[in-house]
């Protein structure tokens, strides 16, 4: 067996490979930051309780920032509350009657919203 092959080519490989202090550090494309998203406009959150076979839900509704921009909210404002929901259709789904707690999460985002 010729184990002097594969160390060749291992050294060689070595040597074509830059320096660990030459190779430029990998930067993150986005800094993950606490600001809210670039929302526009008043959010309403409302109540509903129909076709959701007596189950309560609290609907956040008016957004203009992109959905992805929605999903990250979302999943903040569910772990926030220790509770259930979804985001689909640029509008965010609670479950349970959670407005008051709702609002005070957007506006400590710095959300403009209102209860209705």
């Amino acid at each position: 067996m010729n184990n002097d092959n594969w160390l060749d080519r291992l050294a060689a490989l070595r040597e074509s490979m830059p320096e660990a202090d030459q190779a430029e550090p990998q930067k993150p494309e986005t800094p993950a930051t606490d600001e809210a998203p670039a929302q526009s406009g008043r959010l309403d959150i409302v109540f509903e309780r129909k076709g959701r076979a007596g189950k309560s839900a609290t609907i956040i509704t008016g957004f203009t920032i992109s959905d992805e921009a929605i999903d990250q909210l979302a999943s903040e404002l569910k772990r926030s509350l220790g509770t259930g929901g979804s985001a689909r259709g640029g509008e965010i789904l609670v479950q349970g009657d959670r407005r008051n707690d709702v609002l005070k999460f957007l506006n400590s985002k710095g959300l403009k919203a209102r209860i209705i």
